[in-house]
């Protein structure tokens, strides 16, 4: 309880991690918000489903709180947001010249402050996907700021966690990307770092994780801690091993 975790993808896709932590909150029995801003509803509940988890019953019983976030896009930019219970679209800085995401921090503290008759086991926020945030016009001041008050909400006062997912590119010449996914390194508890193979394609190995562990951020004062493995994703669960032990090889 009361952890950050950042997944990190570079030169791949870590979408597969998302899904895991989605899954895996509401089987834990977690109230979970999700604010999905780089596919549908229907992509993100027909992968759930595989891994045997209902994402419309979840809704249905308040378990998941879900943001459209491409919808809410477009419903915005075409004047067709209806305001719900009087309250701002959660992405509302996308037509006001005001970049900050006071209203989307508000969406998260209002949809995982728990009720008087919650028995959910505890608050998650889920992030999908941060880096998309900046292409719609949010400064990264913005959204280092929409985190750390997402942290002292979540974290911090009501003892939960949050997973958020960024985009990476080392070569890449987009600065503003870089600064904000360099600096949630340095505030996270847990970072899984999702890579490319150097070496290109092979449909054995698809890549290798990172798994860091930050236990420089605690009293102990003791070096982080890194595994790294390799994995292939297969139809409903992914395999992990070390480096150079694929099946294939061995």
């Amino acid at each position: 309880q009361g952890k950050f975790t950042l997944l990190r993808d570079t030169r791949t896709d870590g979408s597969f991690l998302v899904h895991h932590f989605l899954s895996f909150y509401l089987r834990a029995g977690c109230k979970v918000c999700f604010v999905a801003l780089l596919q549908s509803f229907s992509h993100y509940n027909i992968v759930a489903q595989k891994l045997g988890v209902s994402l419309t019953a979840a809704k249905e019983r308040g378990q998941l709180v879900f943001l459209e976030g491409l919808k809410s896009c477009l419903d915005l930019l075409f004047g067709e947001e209806e305001e719900q219970s009087g309250q701002p679209s959660p992405l509302q800085f996308i037509s006001e010249s005001a970049s900050d995401l006071k209203a989307l921090f508000n969406f998260v503290r209002t949809s995982l402050t728990p009720a008087g008759n919650d028995s959910w086991k505890g608050p998650v926020l889920l992030v999908d996907d941060l880096s998309v945030l900046l292409s719609l016009g949010a400064t990264p001041v913005a959204v280092l700021d929409f985190i750390h008050y997402c942290r002292v909400a979540v974290c911090s006062q009501l003892k939960g966690n949050i997973v958020v997912l960024v985009h990476s590119n080392e070569d890449s010449e987009d600065e503003e990307n870089e600064l904000v996914v360099n600096s949630l390194c340095h505030h996270s508890d847990l970072i899984l770092w999702v890579e490319g193979l150097v070496t290109g394609f092979c449909k054995d190995v698809h890549g290798q994780i990172k798994i860091i562990r930050r236990l420089s951020l605690e009293l102990m004062a003791e070096q982080d801690r890194v595994q790294i493995y390799q994995y292939k994703i297969q139809d409903k669960n992914v395999t992990f091993f070390a480096r150079g032990l694929s099946a294939a090889v061995l």
